[in-house]
């Protein structure tokens, strides 16, 4: 099978949606398939990568890159197109970040204040770029011969239901999967645990229990409403002492001024970007995403392959892969300050800790989270894909 998947830049560096381009195609290869990337732009780090838009770093104009895409197509066979981005002509078009209208208008939920909501609300659309790109993929979807849907989960799903009333015929859902993390890496968690205990002044006899937040957009992952929830259990007893690592490139001035209002500064520790964070998963007790929206979360994935309860809001697709109350909990918004000062409070016991440990190792939730499991569910959509264009 000759398989194409379109992504606008070629750059692992980027995000999360980038990265699991490059851990997609890793793995159709070595499932057997003949595969190739084609962006815009970026860099040609391997074989498998083609760079269609050469010659510049900023952002190539969608127009631009659909027609060398579509002179690429007149002189290479493929068997499936599967694109990132709304292109009519794709097979399979597989939005990573799920429909725009909804992320849209997720983004605008997460601003606090009525005014600046409203206003987010109303100027949904005001970049260019991004009108382009939610025009594309409503054509894309109004038409009866456009490309089948993989949605990442269940959220997505009802997303472009809800946004496009596409028929179920149309999606097809395919779990979001991540690499899983070699077993004879070599973990540098316990020097780190060290220098975390460090800096938070306390010992590992104190017990702590380390709740997990990685994230690069702060006020879209609800990191505001975190440490309010943290300031709820300074009033309320826990068995063991919660601590709250912060990871990721955000800007951290107003969220550290939040903390010392609160009074819980001496619970928060702002890690900064982190070169591997495997090694703090191995350190962290659960992983924490109270999230406005995310299609499905590779922070969340990551932290259920490494056998952690994690907690997040049902605006993450990611809670399709584990059961709420035994791999870990779910609440329905992250303004809910309360919900999530409970689940946190939930894992603050040994008992807990473990049970839902245990729970995340005998359901095997780390297979389910693969890119494996992801790769074989889009292969059998490429073939009913294959073999309905052989009976035309």
């Amino acid at each position: 099978m000759k398989l194409a998947i379109i992504t606008e830049r070629a750059s692992i560096t980027l995000g999360g949606a980038e990265k699991s381009v490059f851990e997609l195609a890793a793995k159709m290869a070595l499932l057997g398939v003949d595969v190739k990337i084609l962006a815009a732009t970026g860099a040609a780090q391997s074989q498998r990568v083609k760079v269609l838009c050469s010659g510049s770093d900023r952002r190539v104009a969608l127009k631009d890159f659909k027609e060398s895409l579509l002179q690429h197509f007149k002189e290479n066979h493929y068997d499936i197109i599967h694109s990132t981005l709304p292109f009519d002509f794709a097979d399979v078009y597989q939005p990573r970040g799920g429909s725009y209208p909804e992320a849209a208008a997720r983004n605008a939920a997460s601003y606090k204040t009525g005014i600046l909501r409203i206003y987010k609300l109303l100027t949904i659309f005001a970049n260019f770029r991004r009108t382009l790109l939610a025009r594309a993929e409503r054509k894309l979807c109004k038409s009866e011969t456009g490309p089948v849907v993989a949605a990442l989960s269940e959220y997505v799903k009802s997303q472009f239901k809800k946004h496009y009333n596409l028929p179920d015929e149309r999606i097809y859902i395919c779990p979001n999967g991540i690499h899983l993390p070699s077993l004879e890496k070599i973990s540098k968690a316990d020097k780190l645990q060290a220098q975390i205990l460090a800096k938070l002044n306390i010992k590992q006899a104190d017990e702590p229990v380390f709740f997990l937040f990685a994230a690069h957009n702060f006020r879209l992952k609800g990191l505001a409403s975190l440490i309010k929830a943290f300031a709820v259990l300074n009033n309320r007893l826990t068995k063991r002492p919660a601590f709250l690592i912060i990871v990721g490139r955000g800007q951290t001035g107003k969220y550290h001024r939040l903390a010392k209002r609160l009074n819980v500064n001496n619970r928060i520790l702002f890690f900064g970007p982190a070169t591997n964070l495997n090694d703090l998963l191995d350190i962290a007790d659960v992983a924490v995403l109270p999230t406005y929206y995310d299609p499905s979360s590779r922070f969340i994935l990551e932290a259920l392959a490494a056998g952690k309860p994690v907690i997040t809001t049902k605006f993450n697709g990611a809670v399709d892969l584990f059961t709420a109350d035994r791999h870990g909990k779910v609440f329905d918004s992250p303004d809910d300050i309360g919900s999530l000062a409970e689940a946190i409070r939930f894992y603050c016991t040994t008992e807990n800790l473990t049970a839902a440990k245990k729970a995340i190792e005998d359901d095997d939730i780390k297979s389910k989270v693969s890119i494996e499991n992801h790769c074989r569910k889009l292969l059998t959509l490429y073939d009913a894909i294959i073999k309905k264009k052989a009976e035309k």
